[in-house]
């Protein structure tokens, strides 16, 4: 286990820690099974108790990526959407996610990539949506930019409240970040499928 840490030490206080939050945040936006969140949270916990990197650029960075990720998904949705949806509907989950994303971007607009960004695929089908729905670019820009930013925020500090709590030990640290964000998505998702079954009783 100590060998584990040193080695992720050793990682995250290279400058390369940038490059690489902005390049898995960048393709998580289109390819759901990169973790980029947890690079983010494990980058977060080493700003609390190494110092390094440094909490500020870990958000910016990630923000940018995710934002950089969000508009190539976009583009796809806009000049490839049809294909993309008809490949999807073949599938149960994928299918799911293409109808949330429909009904809350019917229901709130832009608002939705916010939401969409701490669903579990969520912001693939959100902006590949938008996309195919030519939703105004410079408005899903603008909506976006919220959306990455907060998000970045969100999960550095995860990692950065973990850190500080168990400065002496990162594995812990560690556990208690990604102990937070599994929370935080249970509890979007518990929300979601209420909101929903109300929504069907209702209809």
């Amino acid at each position: 286990m100590d060998a584990i840490v040193d080695l992720a030490q050793d990682a995250v206080a290279s400058p390369w820690v940038y490059v690489a939050l902005f390049a898995f945040a960048a393709v998580d936006a289109f390819v759901p099974m990169v973790p980029s969140e947890s690079l983010v949270i494990t980058a977060g916990v080493f700003a609390a108790t190494d110092g390094t990197p440094l909490l500020w650029a870990v958000i910016l960075t990630a923000a940018a990526g995710a934002f950089v990720g969000d508009h190539v998904s976009y583009g796809i949705g806009r000049f490839a959407g049809v294909r993309v949806l008809a490949r999807a509907r073949r599938g149960g989950r994928a299918r799911a996610a293409f109808a949330w994303a429909e009904q809350a971007l019917t229901r709130r607009g832009g608002l939705v990539l916010v939401i969409a960004r701490y669903i579990p695929g969520g912001r693939t089908a959100a902006t590949l949506t938008m996309g195919i729905v030519a939703f105004p670019l410079r408005r899903f820009s603008c909506f976006d930019a919220l959306a990455a930013l907060s998000w970045a925020a969100y999960s550095a500090l995860v990692g950065y409240i973990g850190g500080s709590a168990f400065e002496e030990s990162p594995l812990k640290a560690l556990a208690l970040g990604f102990a937070i964000a599994i929370a935080v998505t249970g509890i979007v998702e518990l929300v979601r499928l209420v909101h929903r079954r109300r929504g069907r009783v209702a209809a």
